[in-house]
């Protein structure tokens, strides 16, 4: 095959994984919705058929991009959970953190992953990876009370609260709803944690 006139080869896996990179630049310029397999043939520099190939159609190719969305997610959770203070406390708040710092890091990535149309078929690559990001919240949860929240109703309602607050405020962010302090990033750190930690319990007046 020939990009801008020069001979390229590429193995297998190097195809796929070149067509994933194209297919994120493609989603960050057009979003899902001007999404097009042909233009992301162009950017990698190959028939506009080699993406079915690997990837069946469009939706397809989304899905993998999806996949991909979520494996990040988890990683970034994973890494500030890795450099927080270890108290489930504090490696709680870091979860919320790290799902801010993904959405922030890769807005067309976070629109996709919690924008799809369907839900992921049972027992796809899709669905695992989702899963997988949703137990890293519901394992922190877990280790900050000291059972498996997913056991009780109560459990599962503060793994949704959780993920809600997190999810909301990114979602606010990427909106502009949420204008965040200018400066030393410490700074937008100290307010993420503020956000996620801020207790509305009612107060005694």
């Amino acid at each position: 095959m020939t990009v801008d006139g020069k001979s390229t080869t590429y193995h297998h896996g190097d195809l796929r994984r070149a067509i994933l990179d194209a297919g994120e630049e493609e989603l960050a310029a057009r979003g899902v919705a001007g999404f097009s397999l042909r233009r992301v043939a162009a950017r990698v520099g190959v028939s506009h058929t080699a993406p079915a190939h690997h990837f069946g159609d469009a939706s397809g190719l989304i899905e993998a991009l999806a996949e991909r969305g979520f494996l990040r997610l988890v990683a970034c959770m994973q890494d500030r959970q890795a450099r927080a203070i270890q108290t489930p406390y504090e490696r709680l708040i870091a979860t919320g953190q790290g799902y801010l710092d993904f959405a922030l890091s890769e807005p067309a990535m976070f629109r996709l992953i919690f924008g799809l149309s369907d839900t992921p078929k049972e027992g796809s690559a899709l669905q695992a990876a989702a899963l997988s990001a949703f137990l890293v919240l519901a394992r922190a949860v877990g280790e900050f009370r000291g059972q498996d929240p997913m056991q009780s109703a109560e459990g599962r309602i503060e793994v949704l609260a959780c993920w809600t607050r997190a999810h909301g405020m990114a979602d606010l962010i990427l909106s502009g709803y949420i204008d965040l302090p200018d400066g030393d990033p410490a700074e937008r750190d100290a307010f993420f944690r503020n956000l996620l930690a801020a207790d509305l319990s009612p107060r005694d007046t």
